[in-house]
C-alpha cells in the first residue's frame, strides 16, 4: 500500500473519530473499529480539539471517550475566552440523587471484586430511590419524579436499557465514574446536608 493510500486511510478514520466524538461518547463496546483507531491517532486528535477549546477524555480501562471543555485560565484575564461548545447541565435534585446512589453501587461493586456490569431493574432504581426522596403526600408525583429522572439518566447515557422479556433491566454505564467524582460527591452530599436542615426546621415550625 503506497503512502498515499495510508495516509487518505488515516485522514478518513481521523474524520470519523472528530464526528462520532462532536455527536458523543465513543465507546469500545459499540464503536470497535472507531475505538481502535481513536487510540493510534488520540495525539492527533487532541491536538484538533484542543485548539476549538475541548479536551479529549480517554478511559482505556473502562473503555469510553468523551469531549469536556478546557478550563479557563483566570490567571490570564488577557486571554481571549474561546466560546463554550458543550453546555452546561443543570441537574434537578431527583437526577442527581439518582447519579449519586449508582455511583455508590458502582464503587460497592468495584470494592467486593464483583462484576464489571452492574444490572438492576428499574423497581429496584426507584425503591432505592424512595429511601432518600422528601416525602410527599402525592405518591402518583413522586413516582413520576422518580422515572423523570431514571429517563433522564438513560437519555445522558448513565443508564442503557437491555432488551430482556419481563421487567425493564438498566446497566449502570461505567462512565458515571468520569462524571461523579470525589468532589462532585462530596458537594452534593453538603447541599443534601442543608436539605435535610431545612426539612427538620419546617417540621418543628
Amino acid at each position: 500500500m503506497s503512502e498515499e493510500n495510508i495516509t487518505t486511510q488515516q485522514d478518513s478514520a481521523l474524520a470519523a473519530i472528530l464526528v462520532q466524538l462532536l455527536k458523543g461518547v465513543v465507546y469500545e463496546d459499540r464503536h470497535a473499529k472507531l475505538w481502535l483507531s481513536l487510540l493510534q491517532l488520540q495525539a492527533a486528535v487532541r491536538d484538533y480539539f484542543r485548539v476549538i477549546g475541548l479536551e479529549l477524555y480517554l478511559d482505556e480501562a473502562e473503555g469510553y471517550a468523551f469531549l469536556k471543555q478546557q478550563p479557563i485560565d483566570e490567571d490570564n484575564s488577557d486571554a481571549i475566552t474561546v466560546p463554550r461548545l458543550i453546555p452546561r447541565r443543570s441537574l434537578t435534585f431527583p437526577v442527581s440523587l439518582l447519579l449519586v446512589m449508582l455511583r455508590k453501587r458502582l464503587a460497592e461493586e468495584d470494592a467486593l471484586g464483583g462484576s464489571t456490569r452492574v444490572v438492576l431493574s428499574r423497581e429496584q432504581i426507584a425503591d432505592m430511590m424512595l429511601l432518600f426522596m422528601p416525602e410527599q403526600k402525592n405518591e402518583a408525583r413522586l413516582n413520576d419524579q422518580i422515572n423523570t429522572a431514571i429517563n433522564r439518566a438513560i437519555d445522558y447515557g448513565f443508564l442503557r436499557k437491555l432488551k430482556q422479556s419481563g421487567a425493564e433491566l438498566l446497566e449502570i454505564r461505567r462512565i458515571l465514574k468520569a462524571f461523579v467524582d470525589a468532589q462532585w460527591l462530596d458537594e452534593f452530599q453538603q447541599h443534601l446536608d442543608g436539605y435535610q436542615d431545612y426539612a427538620l426546621t419546617l417540621e418543628k415550625t
